[in-house]
């Protein structure tokens, strides 16, 4: 046994104590038995995928369910790291498909999955390179919207043999960004296991109409999925705003609700006017409405013309500019987008969208976008941008050819 592969199982051992605690004080004895066992295994041989969460099994819901109707040989096993990704693909109820919590990148749990399940292949998203998952996997591994950071590239560097040893073990890569294109070969990825660059999140389209505020669009703006240093600028741009435009109505769906009573705290000391959507109030009137609830994003992107995407004036890389997108909307963030370089590149080579250092730009980047044309007008810039590059049925064909017959 390698010395990296000894570090990594002593790593995972510490991983999964921490998991079966958190586990443990937060669902009982249920919820630890879920990470160690997926239970309830259906009959037939599987295809395991695995995403984080709700943004990694969103972008890739396209070509699964092209796959399953290519596919009706298969069966899925779709395993996510949080109970909302959990909730979240159980609700697709997309035939021959088991969804159930992630299990621990143990081997002896990865063993157990693979032979209750009769694990055929597995797909992996995004930055999910679980060792075990991908070295005991009986079939072909697939690594779908891979990604991965200079900096997680630096880390495998310092690890050459096991990076290389689990590369070669992957046959298809489909990397979201030249970039990990780049890092994965340098760490050992071959070119004949390199598939195209497609970012899943471009396959994104927006969901049927829900039951929403009437909110009037072209006077309503959205700061989606902000994060704790970003809600004082947002209020401040809003509350310049209304200066010029009393009936402006900003939508502040924050990253974590958690973070909900804070959030009130600053609209409260800045004489904002608030209605928040989890405890049911009636938003008419309100200068601030607060969207402190999970998994209606699609609601608010369908309620606002202008949309300043979260995540990108502190340190956290910025959230999805595709979902914005598909619902025409204008887009504004920071300088912070390097979770979606490529979309950022392709979006400031365009002038698709709005780049703002602080609170005091993003109120004057709002104020250009007041008039409704110019709102659709950027809207149309930005979806022209981010459209994809292939599209869900090529993929699948793809994947397809590289999925064993059952």
């Amino acid at each position: 046994m390698g010395a990296a592969v000894l570090l990594y199982r002593l790593l995972a051992s510490l991983f999964a104590t921490i998991i079966l605690f958190r586990a443990a004080r937060d669902g009982g004895r249920l919820a630890v038995c879920a990470r160690l066992r997926v239970a309830d295994p259906a009959p037939g041989p599987h295809v395991w995928l695995h995403g984080a969460s709700n943004g990694e099994l969103a972008s890739t819901r396209p070509v699964l369910e092209a796959l399953v109707t290519a596919r009706p040989d298969l069966r899925w096993l779709i395993t996510a790291n949080t109970a909302t990704g959990v909730a979240f693909a159980r609700d697709w109820n997309l035939p021959r498909t088991s969804v159930r919590p992630a299990p621990l990148d143990l081997a002896a749990t990865t063993r157990r999955t693979c032979r209750d399940w009769t694990v055929r292949a597995h797909v992996t998203l995004e930055s999910e390179l679980w060792p075990n998952r991908i070295l005991l996997c009986p079939g072909p591994v697939i690594g779908l919207g891979t990604r991965l950071s200079e900096g997680s590239a630096g880390i495998w560097g310092r690890f050459p043999r096991l990076a290389r040893r689990l590369l070669t073990r992957l046959d298809l890569v489909v990397p979201q960004d030249p970039g990990t294109a780049r890092r994965l070969q340098a760490l050992g990825l071959s070119q004949e296991a390199l598939g195209p660059t497609v970012d899943l999140k471009a396959f994104y389209t927006a969901p049927p109409p829900a039951e929403a505020p009437a909110f009037d669009r072209a006077r309503t703006w959205l700061a989606a999925s902000t994060h704790e240093g970003e809600d004082a600028a947002v209020l401040d741009a809003h509350a310049a705003l209304l200066t010029q435009d009393p009936g402006l109505r900003l939508i502040l769906a924050p990253r974590h609700p958690v973070r909900a009573d804070a959030i009130a705290a600053l609209i409260d000391a800045r004489g904002l006017t608030l209605a928040r959507r989890s405890l049911g109030q009636d938003p008419e009137g309100a200068q601030v409405y607060l969207a402190d609830t999970m998994g209606e994003m699609a609601l608010w992107y369908a309620s606002a013309g202008r949309v300043f995407i979260g995540g990108t004036l502190t340190d956290r890389g910025g959230h999805t500019p595709y979902e914005p997108a598909a619902f025409g909307a204008a887009l504004l963030h920071g300088p912070d987008m390097r979770n979606f370089t490529t979309a950022a590149e392709r979006l400031a080579l365009a002038g698709a969208s709005v780049t703002v250092p602080d609170g005091a730009a993003l109120a004057e980047a709002l104020r250009a976008l007041t008039d409704p044309e110019a709102q659709a007008r950027a809207g149309e810039a930005v979806q022209k941008a981010l459209r994809p590059q292939a599209d869900a049925t090529t993929l699948c064909d793809l994947l397809a050819d590289h999925l064993p017959r059952a």
